[in-house]
């Protein structure tokens, strides 16, 4: 639903200039359900830079400060995990709603926790979990609601990424933050992993849920808690298999939904949808359509994808489609794009797969 005249755009504050915070900047400099009100970072300049770029009338290091003084509607935590907790509450007392950024908590009681002061401060919190709102997985969902891939099978979604040969997750003399979350590094992109896996799951009790995780670091680099994950999710009939890996080649983020009518594939970073399903025709000839159609769809996906990267455009054409619908579901009432159940089937599963009875 596009905002209408009667409905005043919401008044948005960033904490957080990181790379992160572009896509959320750009959205809120160019939608007519935000006004961009401030930025705020520990970094003055960074967040100086921001504001500028943005059209943000003013910046501030101390979001305390913003907050009083501004009043924001909306406020965007876009900060290292293990600072979301004070910040999140801090904003929520002062009467905002909050968008958190990956991963919302550190732990589900946490989660929990900072659910019931939105509860108790009336306001609405909402974590990003922007790769559900990336076309190709959204189409992914549709095949599979409508019956095309028949009764899921098996899920898995995978990232490769060298995280460990270089980079700012590498850098023994400034170490990044996150090698002080629960499972290190991953943890920064663990509820991707997790919460495109459960898009595809049924439904089931904790009790006829299987788990099971094996942690390494094949590395061997000591700055590092692991490099890797393998890890098995059985509900039902039903796997999912959710891995990432720092030493597999290339970068790839993919995801594969298979069923016993057929299957669908996606690599996010460079999207291109991959289906493997019955045509109009038939068995015999279903094969070939489907490669003829996935060779086309390959063809124009390389220049989409090109000029992509000739514009600097990254695979986060999710966030966009998340910041809308949230936007909207604040200006109206209605349920957010991403629910309590969501958030919390995330932090549950991760605290599973990092307890010591799943690990293998």
């Amino acid at each position: 639903m596009s905002p209408t005249s009667d409905d005043p755009p919401l008044r948005s504050l960033v904490i957080g200039a990181g790379v992160i915070s572009d896509p959320h900047l750009h959205y809120l400099a160019s939608s007519p359900r935000a006004e961009l009100v401030a930025v705020c970072d520990l970094s003055s300049a960074m967040a100086r830079v921001a504001a500028e770029r943005f059209g943000a009338p003013c910046s501030a290091t101390d979001y305390q400060v913003v907050l009083a003084r501004e009043c924001p509607d909306v406020v965007h935590v876009l900060t290292p995990p293990a600072t979301h907790d004070r910040i999140v509450r801090d904003c929520l007392a002062a009467g905002c709603h909050v968008i958190v950024e990956k991963p919302i908590a550190l732990d589900h009681a946490s989660f929990a926790s900072l659910w019931q002061a939105a509860e108790q401060a009336g306001r609405r919190l909402v974590e990003n979990q922007n790769y559900r709102f990336n076309e190709p997985v959204l189409e992914m969902e549709r095949l599979a609601a409508d019956g095309t891939l028949g009764e899921i099978t098996d899920v898995e979604v995978r990232l490769q990424l060298p995280i460990t040969s270089g980079g700012r997750y590498s850098d023994r003399n400034l170490p990044h933050p996150s090698h002080g979350l629960p499972c290190g590094v991953i943890h920064e992109f663990i509820s991707h992993l997790v919460y495109l896996t459960l898009r595809f799951l049924p439904e089931g009790s904790p009790e006829e849920e299987r788990v099971c995780a094996a942690w390494s670091n094949h590395s061997g680099e000591p700055l590092f808690r692991f490099d890797d994950l393998d890890a098995l999710v059985i509900r039902g009939t039903t796997h999912g298999r959710i891995r990432f890996s720092a030493r597999s080649a290339p970068d790839c983020f993919r995801v594969t939904v298979r069923g016993s009518r057929g299957a669908a594939s996606c690599d996010l970073f460079l999207p291109r949808l991959e289906l493997d399903i019955p045509r109009a025709g038939g068995q015999q000839l279903s094969p070939l359509i489907n490669q003829f159609s996935n060779g086309l769809g390959a063809v124009r996906a390389s220049a989409t994808n090109f000029l992509s990267k000739v514009k600097q455009k990254t695979p986060l054409e999710g966030l966009g489609t998340f910041l809308d619908r949230t936007y909207a579901a604040l200006a109206d009432g209605s349920e957010l794009p991403v629910t309590y159940d969501d958030m919390a089937s995330t932090t549950r599963m991760i605290d599973k797969l990092l307890a010591d009875e799943a690990r293998l």
